[in-house]
């Protein structure tokens, strides 16, 4: 039977493709320890999550309490399944640039040590397989910032006669400009990923995201926006915009087209170390303000918030994505969800969940 190995599987996009591959009928095996729970508190575990993806998954689904960090048993999980192996999506992270301010240590052995134990298990057991990254657009830096960006009066933009108008490119310089510790330990990943798709000649890939949104997301102040933003207003949680007078723009992504993304490399893998921007472009975006006024159309509700001068040490002022990489090698696959869309499911997913104050 082949398998396909999750990293992350409780998380949004973990969680995502664990359930799209049970549904093929293939064998899921899961990886997840809870950490985020670790980096973010209670309000950041991913128990729940893991709960109903075993309960849908039933037999077909395995999970294994295992943090990437540990070598031996990674390479021992990976030995056991061999080449049953056909696909590993590796979404497990430390994913907030804040946090990793804390702990460097942590924040770099998970996203960048833990990547290389994955890889080095892979290419001892399962070189045959697919391998999947999910990369971040902070490798970039704050580079976009350097763009000549116009205020308006609810975002940020750049002109359309710019190159960039469509959104970021793969081209973009990444050296010389501030990541964050989050962004270098996950640049560090990602080179690796790269470095061993063509030194080992495995099939190898970076998504680096932009938003990577849905309803099945652990928001927390310092990850997931769009999931945060509506559990505030659903819940009367006070919320706070972090500079850029809340006129920062992000591209959107649901969690069902990452994974529509993921399975069509899989499906058809190009050479190793391949690397593609993927999030909502110019189809999906919005800004902190438009975002704020968009919840609390779809829910009724007034949102309470304050705002803080104290912008994130490099943080994106405006980001788009852009994909014309990916759909010039995978011409079948487009956008389905856009932010109206996404923030809408969040909202009908969870309503139920996420009880009123």
């Amino acid at each position: 039977m082949s398998v396909v190995v999750v990293t992350g599987s409780s998380g949004l996009i973990g969680s995502e493709g664990a359930l799209f591959y049970l549904r093929q009928g293939y064998q899921v095996v899961g990886i997840d320890n809870n950490m985020r729970q670790y980096f973010f508190g209670q309000e950041g575990s991913t128990l729940w999550n893991q709960e109903r993806l075993k309960k849908i998954g039933k037999d077909k689904y395995i999970h294994y309490n295992l943090d990437i960090r540990d070598f031996v048993q990674i390479n021992k999980l990976f030995k056991k399944y061999e080449n049953d192996i056909s696909l590993i999506i590796h979404t497990a992270a430390q994913p907030s640039h804040d946090w990793a301010a804390k702990e460097p240590l942590t924040d770099f052995t998970v996203n960048a040590n833990g990547t290389l134990n994955l890889l080095t298990a892979m290419e001892r057991n399962c070189s045959q397989a697919v391998f999947i990254f999910i990369s971040t657009n902070k490798v970039y830096g704050d580079r976009p910032n350097e763009l000549p960006l116009v205020e308006l009066d609810t975002r940020w933009e750049i002109e359309e006669k710019h190159p960039y108008y469509q959104g970021i490119p793969e081209e973009m310089n990444i050296d010389q400009c501030l990541h964050s510790l989050f962004g270098a330990s996950k640049l560090a990943a990602d080179i690796l990923v790269q470095e061993f798709g063509r030194y080992f000649n495995l099939k190898t890939c970076c998504f680096r995201g932009g938003v990577l949104s849905g309803p099945w997301q652990a928001g927390v102040p310092l990850h997931g926006f769009i999931n945060y933003l509506m559990k505030c207003v659903m819940t009367g949680t006070p919320y706070t915009i972090m500079g850029y007078q809340g006129k920062q723009v992000r591209d959107v992504i649901a969690s069902c087209d990452v994974i529509s993304a993921i399975d069509a490399f899989y499906q058809a893998p190009r050479e190793g170390g391949q690397v593609y921007n993927l999030g909502g472009g110019r189809a999906s975006n919005i800004s902190i303000l438009e975002a704020i006024d968009l919840a609390q159309e779809i829910t009724g509700k007034k949102l309470n918030y304050h705002y803080s001068d104290k912008n994130r040490r490099g943080d994106h002022i405006w980001y788009i994505t852009d994909l014309h990489k990916f759909t010039a090698h995978y011409p079948q696959w487009k956008i389905t969800k856009d932010v109206p869309m996404i923030m809408q499911e969040i909202y009908e997913e969870n309503k139920n969940r996420w009880p009123s104050t």
